[in-house]
């Protein structure tokens, strides 16, 4: 199975099932003399970890993170730093029912097409369970962003139709964690956790949309051509499971403004050079302008609903098939550490490249 690595000198190779013995990740890349704080990492491990809330699945993973290599006396040596988390709390037979049909919306029917055999136990490979990895490995990458002052702050914006529209610039990254939704605004909030409570009951699921937003980040990350700034960004957004579309700055509201609006113009300020609007969202010809960058990420419902559903088994006869097992009523709570994580991998990896890019 190819596909698995992400970036290019900061880069993470992950793996492990759903319901395999464990999860986890190789960082290869890492630069030798950053402080490991394993505190910081479970912190990030714990926030997408499930069980957390009574509006996300109830699998219990403690989701303790091992360090196997790469770290010596907290403090990383240049080697492939590897960590691991095992899985301990899984229910094999609660798939049993489907190991010989297609759920709809899932990769079972493109799995099996793909390879010809699959792990069907949770979705194997393809379950948000390896994310995990990624959220292990995005925490390292935070570390070694936090040294350059540059920090990353997801929240919901969005559960269904309900939606926040924050200020960015007023935006108090410390109100996310205050409530199990992970929306900043109170009111918005209660009304989200309501809704996914009611669609929980009702055996569904529903979308939503998880704003990030990047402060500090220097000008001059990202590439001209292939590997702009923010198509790298979209690429590891959009290999987050659930993961339907990505926009950054203006996004497709950008399309209804005249040019004359939409650019954003420059002005010196205490020896810095900035703009007057963000429009660009702090990318402009693939490379970061050091305003800041914000993007949105939209999650489809989660695939596994209660009620029957028509299907078709392997040899394509006619069968019904019923969600059972343990699954996320909405899935965008947990993905807030997850857009983060990624996020820093991807940043991480344009810095390094960026040191190689001039004398």
């Amino acid at each position: 199975m190819a596909g698995n690595q992400f970036g290019e000198i900061f880069r993470i190779s992950t793996f492990g099932e759903s319901h395999g013995k464990a999860v986890g990740v190789i960082i290869d890349g890492c630069p030798a003399g950053l402080l490991i704080q394993t505190e910081f990492i479970q912190k990030e491990m714990d926030r997408r970890r499930p069980g957390q809330s009574a509006i996300v699945t109830q699998r219990k993973e403690a989701d303790e993170i091992e360090i196997l290599s790469g770290v010596f006396e907290n403090r990383t040596t240049g080697a492939p730093i590897s960590m691991m988390l095992r899985n301990v709390d899984q229910h094999s037979a609660d798939y049993d029912h489907i190991k010989d049909k297609f759920r709809p919306s899932h990769a079972d029917f493109t799995y099996q097409n793909k390879w010809g055999h699959r792990d069907y136990r949770g979705g194997g490979r393809s379950s948000a369970r390896e994310t995990a990895a990624r959220v292990a490995a995005g925490a390292v990458a935070k570390l070694f962003l936090h040294q350059l002052d540059v920090h990353i702050h997801g929240f919901v914006s969005q559960v269904g139709p309900i939606r926040y529209e924050p200020d960015l610039d007023r935006f108090d990254p410390a109100e996310v964690e205050a409530n199990p939704v992970r929306c900043p605004d109170p009111e918005t909030a209660e009304k989200m956790i309501e809704l996914i409570r009611e669609v929980r009951k009702e055996g569904d699921t529903i979308g939503g949309v998880v704003t990030c937003l990047v402060r500090g980040c220097p000008p001059g990350l990202g590439e001209p051509a292939f590997d702009k700034l923010h198509a790298c960004l979209g690429h590891a957004m959009l290999s987050i499971n659930a993961c339907k579309g990505f926009e950054i700055g203006s996004g497709f509201a950008g399309v209804s403004m005249r040019g004359s609006r939409h650019n954003d113009v420059f002005y010196k300020e205490n020896d810095e050079i900035r703009t007057r609007s963000n429009h660009s969202g702090g990318v402009q010809g693939g490379i970061s302008n050091g305003m800041d960058i914000y993007f949105r990420v939209a999650f489809k419902p989660v695939a596994t609903i209660v009620p029957e559903q028509e299907s078709v088994d392997l040899e394509g006869n006619s069968v019904t098939v019923t969600g059972k097992g343990r699954h996320d009523p909405c899935v965008v709570p947990r993905a807030v550490p997850i857009v983060e994580a990624m996020t820093a991998l991807v940043l991480a990896d344009h810095f390094l490249r960026h040191r190689a890019s001039r004398v």
